[in-house]
């Protein structure tokens, strides 16, 4: 089946599009997690057993565990283990921003789809379709776009305007027309842009949105909902990471963010 389906299924089950993004920084894990042998893997497994009942996504942020080296990546190949274990119905993201050449992108492939088993991983465009081939040929992966991101200067690129479109709406064009002959892609459109994605939302149809910006960054939950919704009530992985997991109530957070989400759904 395609792989949006495994979101789409578990959305319908929980009745939930929130996601929460495991970006575990070592230096804010509770002093009682950085005691432990594992303190990452440890910290999101307290994470996980708080907020899954209200989530259809994890996200995860690789750079978080890259900066510990090998005891990183290990304590994030446990905690992948442990959401397949425990609960294999829920989406996974690798927040990775990947996007090469050749075979350099093989071992991205090797590392995050494989070995870490991810259902799928953010990619960046800027090299054009031929260098997301490796990406793009794995059909029973879904593959996110970088169309219109939610950081503050994300617009000094990707609102330059060519031919009188800006750069983004020409990334959602190439996905919806060239990109997707899997029905496998997906793009990253943040929660603090809500006009912008109710356009992309009219360019590309029905296409799922991977949508950072919850919380800490301070998007508005309201308008993002109401741009992003498609035709079958979902569409969009709202995230929330910080907000969320260095609260004093990580289970409490989740729920609202689920809450808040289908308030307006």
């Amino acid at each position: 089946m395609p792989i949006i389906d495994k979101y789409n299924d578990r959305s319908d089950k929980v009745n939930s599009l929130a996601c929460v993004g495991l970006d575990s920084e070592f230096e804010k894990l509770p002093e009682r997690f950085k005691k432990m042998e594992n303190p990452q893997f440890e910290f999101n497994k307290w994470i996980i057993d708080q907020t899954h009942e209200f989530v259809a996504a994890f996200k995860t942020n690789i750079a978080f565990y890259d900066q510990r080296g090998d005891q990183g990546l290990k304590e994030l190949k446990m905690t992948q283990d442990y959401i397949k274990e425990n609960h294999p119905d829920i989406f996974r993201v690798c927040d990775s921003k990947r996007g090469d050449i050749g075979n350099t992108n093989k071992g991205y492939v090797d590392e995050i789809l494989d070995w870490l088993d991810f259902d799928a991983m953010t990619l960046h465009p800027y090299m054009g379709k031929e260098s997301l081939l490796p990406f793009l040929e794995r059909k029973d992966k879904g593959l996110i776009i970088l169309c219109r991101t939610s950081n503050p200067g994300a617009g000094e690129l990707q609102d330059l305007m060519i031919n009188n479109k800006p750069v983004w709406q020409i990334v959602a064009e190439k996905v919806r027309d060239e990109w997707n002959e899997n029905n496998n892609c997906m793009l990253v459109v943040g929660v603090t842009v809500p006009e912008e994605a109710k356009r992309i939302r009219e360019i590309v149809g029905d296409m799922t949105f991977l949508m950072p910006g919850a919380g800490a960054q301070g998007g508005d939950i309201e308008k993002t909902v109401k741009a992003s919704l498609n035709s079958q009530n979902k569409g969009f992985i709202l995230n929330s990471s910080r907000g969320v997991i260095f609260s004093e109530n990580p289970k409490e957070e989740a729920k609202k963010l689920r809450d808040e989400i289908n308030k307006y759904r």
